[in-house]
């Protein structure tokens, strides 16, 4: 019997656990939770950010970091790929649940999500599991109490001691790292968003920049917005028709969003601070070349902006 998503990252966990000194993390029990802690309060790394972005997917897709550069500056590159696209980024990796109690607030992504599966998205797409136990990455400054556990595992109809959290705040070089690491789950979203039927695509592909860290969230939220924005590509293998393609692909980059071309963090100020003013056609990579295997043709859309990418990363 295949495992469920939840099940695959669960492995991932537990690896992550018993190498936690040296991922430069930490593991702590919480209202009978497991708490992986990746970045609140240890300084995570590299490793940790990669382990974060395969958790987040399930374990159905490959991520690693390569050399590249920003306007001639070095900056590495976050890759992924996954062959199991709908599965790994939609049901796992996109950051649909909010975590909401009383002060505290979380982005909740990661296979939890499939087995909480009350976002209207899973009446899209296959994905709702009833799994023996869950994992979900938490983006978030503080680590959730026992109220939050309490509130997850009602969520989940599971025990407690059958959950797993990793938490990071974007502002941590693991929680910068697993953002940049959703290029191909920002493509997805918005051809779902845009109504393409995506069963037809096969695979994925995609690279962003991976910018400094930031010093508090807010300049996080904008540098990590920028790496996918402006220096996103993302290929997707898919099975369609050409004119289909032709038609919707203008329409997916992120300049094809009126409020393109500022760094996020001016966007933000712009709409008071507001995430939900902007326009939420924004949200995708710069880039987005479509491979037809059901034609052999190619088909790019939109491109990087490497001036933007360094005022964000090293002029602010």
């Amino acid at each position: 019997m295949a495992l469920t998503l939840n099940e695959r990252a669960m492995r991932l966990a537990d690896y992550m656990a018993t190498n936690a000194a040296s991922l430069h993390i930490q593991t702590q029990t919480t209202g009978g939770a497991r708490i992986l802690d990746c970045g609140v309060n240890t300084p995570g790394g590299l490793q940790a950010g990669l382990s974060l972005a395969r958790v987040c997917m399930a374990g159905l897709g490959e991520t690693s970091v390569v050399p590249g550069d920003v306007a001639g500056i070095a900056c590495p590159q976050v890759v992924v790929s996954t062959d199991q696209p709908i599965a790994a980024c939609m049901a796992s990796q996109y950051a649909g649940w909010q975590v909401s109690v009383g002060k505290y607030f979380a982005m909740g992504s990661g296979p939890m999500r499939a087995a909480y599966g009350k976002e209207a998205l899973f009446d899209d797409i296959q994905g709702r599991e009833k799994a023996p136990a869950a994992v979900g990455v938490l983006e978030t400054r503080k680590l959730p109490d026992e109220a939050v556990i309490e509130y997850l595992a009602k969520s989940l109809d599971l025990p407690a001691n059958k959950i797993t959290l990793c938490a990071a705040p974007a502002a941590s070089l693991a929680g910068t790292m697993q953002v940049v690491a959703r290029s191909v789950e920002t493509a997805l979203h918005k051809l779902h968003e845009l109504k393409f039927d995506l069963s037809q695509v096969v695979s994925g592909m995609g690279s962003a920049p991976l910018p400094p860290v930031a010093k508090d969230e807010l300049g996080a939220i904008g540098r990590t917005n920028d790496a996918i924005l402006y220096g996103g590509r993302v290929v997707l293998w898919v099975q369609a028709d050409d004119a289909q393609i032709a038609e919707i692909g203008p329409k997916v980059p992120s300049s094809a969003s009126a409020d393109y071309g500022s760094p996020f963090a001016a966007i933000f100020e712009r709409y008071d601070r507001d995430f939900y003013k902007i326009d939420p056609m924004l949200f995708s990579p710069a880039e987005i070349v479509f491979c037809n295997l059901k034609s052999g043709r190619s088909f790019t859309f939109g491109k990087p902006q490497m001036e933007t990418l360094y005022r964000s990363f090293f002029a602010s």
